[in-house]
């Protein structure tokens, strides 16, 4: 059971997380600083605060560290649901966990 404000167990992504990447690719190659010719999501954690951050494995194609990490907040369904992306981490792998930024 997922406690109240913590992040939850990384999990494995759903079409409701794929569709959050789709909608999020303009910013995320923005703060990237480069294109993406793959953006598939692979798994996520989620945490509820007031509305709900997201940490998802992105694998984004045919480089050797392939993977990206991004964080996105999405505002509560009465401030509109919007989607940010609050940050990107790069040239991840495959392996690497899903952890919050300190």
């Amino acid at each position: 059971m997922d406690r109240p404000g913590a992040y939850n167990e990384e999990r494995k992504a759903t079409k409701e997380v794929q569709k959050i990447c789709d909608q999020v690719k303009d910013q995320a190659e923005a703060k990237a600083g480069t294109t993406f010719d793959k953006f598939q999501a692979i798994s996520y954690r989620s945490q509820v605060v007031a509305g709900t951050n997201y940490i998802i494995k992105v694998d984004v194609g045919d480089t050797p560290s392939n993977y990206v990490h991004l964080y996105v907040y999405e505002k509560l369904p009465c401030e509109g649901s919007a989607l940010t992306v609050t940050n990107i981490e790069t040239g991840m792998k495959k392996s690497d966990p899903l952890e919050p930024i300190k």
